[in-house]
């Protein structure tokens, strides 16, 4: 079962939408345990669709992730799939890794780093 993160569904999901998207232009975020675990699966189902690389795959992928800059000559779509999937292509998924980094110093929560592999 999913977690919900003590929001509701929408706030949710801009959450992980938000969080994956900067995943992908940084490679690498600090976050709470909780979420770089549900991030994972986010973040792996856009990949494979930069994987299959139809337009289909471009259009579902623009419709889920924000558009942000991830340089001056590119975004998010475009590094999703011009430079991350073509990283992963002999790759059968498992493309992120979660780090567990400590207690948070102000509440206590559990802090993970996660990052492409």
């Amino acid at each position: 079962m999913a977690r919900k993160l003590g929001r509701t569904t929408d706030a949710r999901m801009a959450l992980l939408r938000n969080l994956a998207t900067d995943l992908i232009i940084h490679e690498r975020i600090e976050t709470t345990e909780a979420k770089a675990k549900d991030l994972r699966s986010v973040v792996e189902k856009m990949i494979t669709l930069g994987k299959r690389g139809d337009l289909h795959a471009r259009r579902q992928a623009a419709a889920f992730l924000y558009r942000k800059e991830a340089s001056e000559t590119e975004d998010v779509i475009q590094k999703l799939f011009n430079d991350v999937a073509k990283r992963y292509e002999d790759r059968q998924g498992g493309y992120t890794r979660v780090l567990k980094v400590g207690p948070r110093k102000g509440d206590g929560a559990n802090m993970a780093i996660i990052e492409l592999v």
